[in-house]
């Protein structure tokens, strides 16, 4: 289809909802006219620079989010496991080598960020293991069918000056159209940014888009 709408979905894989978003979005590619674009950013700038804290860091939230994050998994038909540490996974360790690793492949080799991200959330919430560390981050690169000459490309550029600037870059772009979490979707429409927060608000964005919702997987279900 001719003039595709752009949608930004800008994401860090420390994120359960933003992964329920992607595959929604990812789903939804080939059904509506649009031209989704993926954008990695830190959430932790995002946090900082929004004065906003994780939901986790309220402990009535934190209970909600376990039970809330199983339904909606089962809701898309995907598999989900909470972190045994889940504090550790989001706070101490964060994913700000990961985004910068997910950043350097996107730059130079945009074909694999889609199943590399894929891969790397799959670690944390389905395997519960490492995603951090340049062994991870190789097992996952591996898995979304990346060579072992992109990988460590990409292992050696995530360091850089070129792709820190670039993480910095894209996360202070979120903030300027006043994100504050993730997912932070931005649907460009006759001229206009239109932005939503969270993963529940794809029955507007196919309103602002001019399309239909039909439910977590358009393909198979029809569900609200």
């Amino acid at each position: 289809m001719s003039n595709k709408k752009v949608v930004e979905l800008f994401f860090d894989v420390v994120s359960p909802y933003t992964r329920f978003a992607f595959e929604i979005l990812c789903r939804y590619r080939p059904h509506w006219n649009m031209d989704l674009r993926l954008r990695p950013f830190f959430l932790g700038g995002i946090m900082q620079g929004s004065g906003n804290k994780p939901p986790a860091t309220n402990a009535s939230k934190a209970v909600y989010m376990r039970t809330d994050l199983k339904r909606y998994a089962q809701y898309l038909g995907i598999e989900h496991k909470e972190p045994q540490n889940f504090w550790e996974v989001i706070v101490t360790k964060g994913t700000l080598k990961t985004q910068r690793f997910i950043t350097a492949v996107d730059m130079a080799h945009p074909q694999f960020t889609e199943q590399l991200s894929r891969e790397l959330w799959k670690r944390i919430y389905e395997q519960d293991v490492d995603a951090t560390e340049p062994a991870s981050l190789k097992e996952a690169a591996v898995k979304a069918g990346m060579s072992d000459a992109v990988i460590n490309d990409a292992l050696t550029r995530m360091n850089s000056a070129e792709v820190k600037d670039k993480l910095k870059a894209t996360t202070q772009e979120a903030l300027d159209l006043e994100c504050f979490g993730a997912p932070f979707i931005v649907a460009h429409v006759d001229g206009q940014k239109e932005c939503f927060f969270g993963a529940d608000r794809f029955f507007l964005l196919a309103m602002v888009l001019g399309e239909t919702w039909k439910g977590p997987n358009p393909g198979v279900s029809s569900r609200l």
